[in-house]
């Protein structure tokens, strides 16, 4: 267990060797200034000595100048020194975090949909936000001070062999003292660094579900619960924070006690040489100088360690994100282009389960047609699989079984992000973005101009409300448009689909929070966009279902029938029932 736990160790300090092996001339250029000032550093020692042995025990004002001159040189050029070392490692801190932030987040974004069934985004973006800010902290400075104690810890003891030998080994006896606790409290600290870094993941999860559907929570006068369902997330997440700050106080206390009990016992045994004679007080001096620099330097590795292990649990969370491998990929040869095949939909023995529900199967022997330029319309109780058979076209999932065929091509023989190239989708709940109405009408095609993004704001009937807007077109609509109503959200997304200029067409109840009026421009606006494409429509409303050339009745994931709305009337008897639902709650 402890030999794969140094594996997993090993793996991710290779994953941070990499993001790191580009700004290598300035790692480079660190060690060298890292070099510098503890080779400095230690030389303060020659200049201790001399200060005790010529300027103390001689009585002489010159050589005691000449000391003091020597450490002040020493200690201007050392400060230089740090200077270029804190900011070459910051810097480089810095950048690696904001590499590594990009590279997730670039990786999360083309994950399958269904890795966030099973992960929450708040844990996704606390990897992406926090575990990368505390991994840019540890690069930039904890890192730093690792590396220089190590390297003044091993040059302090070379001095230390070369100023007494005797009393080296008195404080190496010690060293075995100082690594166990590191070693036993350190791999402590690491687990409930994880630990640590996953409550505060579900703290910031909780807390954004909360907000996000604050009118629900007030709606139901449920704040109450919300603050006491919260306080005990953040009483577990504190809990765990302190077991771990415990851990390393006893690790850092132990190791101060152990150090400086060492130092006690070789300055008693040196104290007693330079009584007798046999050291001199300069040699002591400088001993005395060194030593503390090892102490000093094994209490920072230490306290670093601990941060450390932080940073080892904050890049497993991020190296196990990057090392999801999505379930839809782009095809290993070269890929078909979607734009030359025709844009017929065919489902042909489509069979599909959900990975989070594997026994309930959503789509079970489904085989449909869509016309290549016709209207067909998919109706059916909830549940029935309609919006199923949009993911499994778009796909963001693959069947279990059969095919999902554009153009009479199997749709996982193109690039995923060329085939969503030619759908346009208008969600039952458009999505909009925390931006301007130009951003979000724009994110139909990036390349738009101004020009042609109002005119697509023309044809989906926005353009007369968006210009009432406080800053019209640059109007920020707030986080999901919350400063919109629902029917001004969907004509927004209608623009969105119309400026996308598809070939295929998936209209997902786009006219469902329109009203009367509204929907009959929208209508009007759609029907010139089907125009020619092939239209895919989720329905409920006959204003929506009358004019498809075809109707598509689902049932738990199963085709129940397939025609006009005339031949539907005659012979199928879930149509009919849908049909009269829905007139009569017309006429209420």
């Amino acid at each position: 267990m402890q030999s794969e736990d140094k594996k997993k160790n090993l793996r991710i300090l290779f994953e941070l060797i990499r993001f790191i092996q580009p700004y290598k001339g300035k790692v480079a250029a660190a060690l060298i200034a890292l070099i510098f000032t503890a080779g400095l550093t230690l030389s303060v020692g020659h200049g201790v000595r001399i200060l005790i042995d010529q300027g103390f025990s001689q009585q002489s004002t010159e050589q005691l100048s000449s000391a003091i001159q020597f450490i002040l040189a020493v200690t201007v050029m050392i400060s230089i020194g740090t200077f270029f070392r804190f900011y070459l490692v910051s810097s480089v801190g810095e950048r690696v975090s904001a590499d590594i932030r990009l590279a997730v987040f670039n990786h999360v974004i083309t994950l399958h949909p269904s890795y966030f069934e099973t992960n929450g985004s708040g844990d996704i973006m606390s990897r992406i936000t926090t575990d990368t800010t505390l991994l840019q902290s540890i690069i930039g400075s904890s890192f730093s001070m690792a590396m220089r104690s190590a390297l003044m810890c091993i040059g302090a003891v070379i001095m230390l062999f070369a100023t007494n030998i005797k009393l080296t080994l008195i404080v190496l006896a010690s060293v075995p003292f100082i690594l166990v606790p590191i070693l036993v409290y350190g791999r402590r600290v690491r687990a409930l660094s994880r630990q640590s870094q996953d409550s505060m993941a579900d703290v910031g999860s909780y807390a954004g579900e909360a907000i996000e559907h604050i009118k629900t929570v007030q709606s139901y006068s449920y704040e109450t619960q919300e603050k006491a369902s919260f306080a005990e997330e953040v009483e577990r997440a504190y809990e765990i924070g302190r077991r771990r700050v415990k851990q390393r106080a006893i690790l850092i206390s132990g190791v101060i006690v152990i150090v400086f009990s060492a130092i006690a016992g070789m300055l008693w045994v040196g104290g007693s040489d330079v009584i007798n004679g046999t050291m001199s007080a300069g040699d002591l001096g400088a001993f005395v100088f060194y030593a503390i620099m090892v102490a000093s330097s094994l209490a920072t590795i230490s306290e670093v360690l601990g941060e450390l292990q932080r940073a080892a649990g904050a890049t497993e969370r991020l190296i196990e994100i990057l090392q999801v491998e999505s379930h839809i990929v782009a095809p290993s040869c070269d890929s078909l282009d979607p734009q030359s095949v025709s844009s017929e939909v065919r489902f042909n023995d489509v069979v599909f389960h959900y990975p989070s529900r594997p026994d309930h199967p959503a789509i079970e022997g489904l085989n449909l047609t869509a016309k290549e330029g016709k209207v067909l319309a998919l109706v059916g109780p909830s549940g029935a699989g309609k919006t199923t058979l949009f993911e499994l076209l778009q796909r963001f999932y693959d069947p279990s079984s059969g095919q999902v065929e554009m153009g009479h091509v199997d749709v996982r023989q193109f690039d995923p992000n060329h085939l969503r190239k030619q759908m346009a989708l208008v969600p039952q709940q458009p999505a909009l973005f925390s931006h301007d109405v130009l951003y979000n009408i724009r994110y139909g095609s990036p390349d738009a101009s101004d020009e042609e993004v109002i005119e697509a704001a023309k044809k989906a009937h926005a353009h007369d409300f968006i210009l009432k807007l406080p800053e019209g077109y640059n109007s920020f609509l707030g986080e999901r448009g919350v400063r919109l109503s629902g029917g001004q959200r969907q004509r927004i997304a209608i623009a969105r689909a119309i400026l996308k200029d598809p070939k295929i067409l998936l209209l997902d109840e786009a006219t469902s929070a329109l009203d009367s009026e509204s929907e009959h421009y929208v209508q009007q606006a759609l029907e010139e966009l089907m125009r020619g494409r092939t239209t895919i429509i989720i329905a409920h409303r006959l204003s929506t279902i009358q004019h498809a050339d075809q109707i598509a009745v689902l049932d738990q994931g199963t085709l129940v029938d397939v025609g006009t709305h005339a031949e539907l009337m005659e012979k199928c008897g879930l149509y009919q029932r849908l049909v009269a639902l829905q007139f009569k709650q017309s006429t209420l």
